[in-house]
């Protein structure tokens, strides 16, 4: 069995890498923060002090991070991984990033005999959390046979699109269709809201038509509840709708309805709540209500 190293154990990272303790596999882990560190190492992980030192101890490297600044830091920055990795490693970039940066990444890694992997995920805390992540793969036959056995241990629907680069562009693709799904189910709820009539009656209705989908099932039930706690952040759901929006500007494709979402994320940025959960489009739509 390979030894893997994990880098980032946010809200998603954290029970990724859980999981894959749970399944056997020993796990060099780093993260800026001490605490999820303290908590694999309870779980059986070792720590490392940079991520240098993860990729000299590890035969394949996964990343769980914020932003692509994030990952060209750990990949290429001082005592990053390009200066640990030896040939033959694999290298599984599962954070949401700039499809250039994907790229460039996979060039310079190439160049010491390293492949890599772009894995973005969809699912949330909780599919994190029960191993049920949808993971979209941009690699070669090779290196996505060489990672399955990883893949399938953190999630349940997991595809090869194509060739480096290609599971950043299907995240993209997944963001625009969450980003807009939210907004139309914070929409419904606040209509219904301002009517008058019962919210969890509603949504169990709408949940058993068309309209039903799993955002509506989960975050229809956030809005409910008014529980606004993270399970994916409106600062990083913002952070990918740029990424989306600079994508489809280089490409000259016009996207109305995902730029409106970013900007109504800007919004409830601009108030501090950014840290809440994208379901917090709701805040906005009553805002606007005046509910």
């Amino acid at each position: 069995m390979e030894k893997i190293g994990f880098i980032g154990l946010g809200l998603m990272g954290k029970p990724m890498s859980l999981n894959l303790v749970k399944a056997g596999y020993s796990l060099v882990v780093h993260s800026r923060s001490q605490g999820p560190v303290d908590e694999l190492v309870a779980a059986g992980a070792v720590a490392a002090r940079t991520p240098k030192e993860v990729a000299e101890e590890s035969d394949i490297v996964i990343t769980v991070l914020p932003d692509s600044p994030d990952v060209e830091k750990v990949v290429l920055g001082e005592n990053g991984l390009v200066a640990g990795f030896s040939a033959g490693d694999l290298f599984i970039d599962m954070s949401t990033i700039e499809p250039k940066v994907t790229l460039e990444i996979h060039s310079a890694l190439s160049e010491i005999g390293v492949d890599a992997i772009d894995a973005p995920v969809s699912g949330g805390d909780i599919g994190a959390q029960q191993g049920i992540l949808s993971i979209m793969v941009g690699a070669s036959e090779s290196a996505f046979s060489r990672a399955l056995p990883l893949f399938e241990v953190m999630g349940k629907n997991i595809v090869r699109i194509g060739e480096a680069g290609a599971g950043q562009t299907t995240k993209a693709c997944n963001q625009i269709l969450v980003a807009q799904t939210i907004q139309g189910v914070a929409e419904a709820m606040t209509l219904a809201k301002k009517c008058g009539i019962d919210l969890t009656k509603v949504r169990n209705a709408l949940l058993g038509g068309f309209a039903q989908s799993r955002i509506l099932e989960v975050h229809g039930q956030k809005i409910i509840d008014r529980n606004f706690e993270p399970g994916f952040k409106t600062e990083l759901h913002r952070k990918d709708l740029n990424i989306v929006l600079q994508t489809a500007r280089a490409l000259g494709v016009s996207l109305p309805g995902t730029a409106l979402v970013a900007e109504n994320m800007n919004a409830l940025i601009a108030q501090g709540l950014g840290k809440k959960d994208n379901s917090a489009l709701a805040l906005l739509c009553e805002q606007l209500s005046n509910i």
